[in-house]
């Protein structure tokens, strides 16, 4: 991986922050620790599984990438991913891919402050929910309120989940 493409911890929330600020958002990026699950991490925040949400980057055939938003305890269902973007081959980039398109690594994406703007197609379920995300840093969450992101991306909203 090149130097060029890492960012430290206190770059990477600055980025989140940033943005966040000027898409008019509210962000609050806490500090938290390591766990080893889901369930874990849910607890030391005090939320359950369903509040964290996942970016997770996906790239189109035709080399063009989105963001996908899904909460914890769940899976981007490809058949309806595919089905709503109306293309038939979708994947997940590897995690040097992803480094190299965001400017944060696994753990830590997030739409917010990214080195690219791509659409964001948000699970259903995460509507009227406050959640924590990655802030561009490990051991660090963002809470957002899920609608003003939405709304801040203008993010298609759609099932595009099944439970893990």
């Amino acid at each position: 991986m090149s130097d060029e493409i890492r960012f430290d911890g206190l770059e990477g929330t600055a980025r989140v922050s940033a943005d966040a600020a000027a898409r008019g958002l509210t962000v609050e990026i806490i500090e938290r620790p390591a766990a080893s699950s889901l369930a874990e991490a849910a607890a030391l925040m005090g939320i359950r599984p369903l509040d964290i949400v996942k970016t997770l980057v996906v790239k189109r055939s035709d080399d063009t990438y989105l963001f996908a938003l899904v909460p914890g305890g769940r899976k981007i269902s490809w058949p309806k991913l595919r089905a709503l973007l109306g293309v038939n081959k979708l994947q997940m980039p590897d995690a040097d891919r992803a480094l190299a398109a965001t400017g944060y690594e696994r753990g830590t994406i997030t739409p917010l402050g990214s080195r690219h703007e791509w659409p964001v197609v948000a699970d259903v379920s995460i509507v009227g929910a406050r959640v924590a995300m990655g802030a561009g840093a490990h051991g660090h969450s963002a809470f957002v309120d899920a609608d003003a992101l939405i709304a801040a991306y203008g993010a298609q909203v759609a099932d595009i989940t099944d439970p893990e």
